[in-house]
């Protein structure tokens, strides 16, 4: 693996954050993938398109990169040890021939000038230890006038999972940190135009996307999951019992109510950013 300058995050992907989300790769899909085709279409790859998906995870959006590029290519590039021996894995039992996977760190991996025509991320591109720094890393790797296009959270007011976790704050911190910080530091769309402007990208736009997320096939499936989910779970063993029990149960009172007959759905808000280089 190349250098290393996200050092925190290194840590936690390659701790219990990633081997739970290795482990559960299936579930964290019934999750994101609902936003998968909005990736897509924004993206446009060709057929011989040589794709970059960054934060890659367990893969998925890569192997479908790489079947949207057939005489092309994929290659997916992430922190986590544990998620990339599950996306390999999963491209070996799909027979996805024209996929490669590297564990690194996108803020001073060395892509090569030029060498990528799109670049992905779903919901992965928030943890940067230099944001101006690693997108400015991924503009080199861009051949002239490439694509970028990727996900990220907008803020949690308002939407189905800032509800869920509203429930929690009598007993825990936000799990996803305030908005602006963590998962939704790219929640302001004014900071995704400033950071990507910095790193020389130009014609950025973000657009307002929904879809459905299954978090679980009942209440107790889902209050599960999420209570298992990494920052979560941190904070429940943080507090005492009597508070760990009262959350987990306000947890389970908020999601009733998006219980139905296909499982436990929240209809979860995500900017759709695109740029080119």
């Amino acid at each position: 693996m190349s250098g290393i300058v996200n050092t925190a995050q290194a840590e936690a992907w390659n701790g219990y954050e990633g081997r739970h989300w290795a482990e559960h790769d299936e579930r964290y899909d019934a999750v994101n993938g609902g936003f998968n085709e909005f990736l897509f279409d924004a993206a446009g790859i060709g057929e011989r398109d040589r794709v970059l998906d960054i934060g890659c995870g367990n893969g998925q959006v890569t192997r479908l990169a790489a079947t949207r590029a057939p005489l092309g290519g994929a290659t997916g590039i992430d922190l986590s040890a544990p998620m990339l021996a599950t996306a390999r894995a999963r491209a070996d039992a799909e027979g996805v021939a024209n996929v490669v996977f590297e564990q690194g760190d996108v803020q001073v991996f060395p892509f090569g000038d030029g060498v990528f025509d799109v670049v992905l991320s779903r919901f992965a591109v928030t943890f940067f230890a230099d944001p101006v720094a690693a997108f400015a890393n991924v503009h080199r790797a861009l051949r002239p006038g490439g694509k970028l296009a990727f996900l990220c959270m907008t803020a949690l007011a308002g939407t189905d999972l800032g509800a869920v976790f509203g429930a929690l704050a009598p007993f825990l911190p936000t799990p996803t940190g305030e908005d602006g910080t963590g998962p939704t530091a790219f929640a302001d769309p004014a900071r995704v135009r400033s950071v990507l402007s910095g790193a020389g990208f130009a014609d950025v736009a973000c657009e307002r996307v929904e879809a459905d997320q299954v978090w679980g096939s009942d209440v107790p499936d889902a209050a599960g999951f999420i209570a298992d989910w990494g920052p979560v779970k941190y904070h429940l063993g943080q507090v005492g019992t009597e508070a760990a029990n009262s959350a987990r149960e306000a947890l389970s009172v908020a999601l009733k109510s998006f219980e139905g007959p296909g499982g436990v759905r929240l209809r979860g808000a995500a900017w759709l950013v695109t740029a080119e280089s």
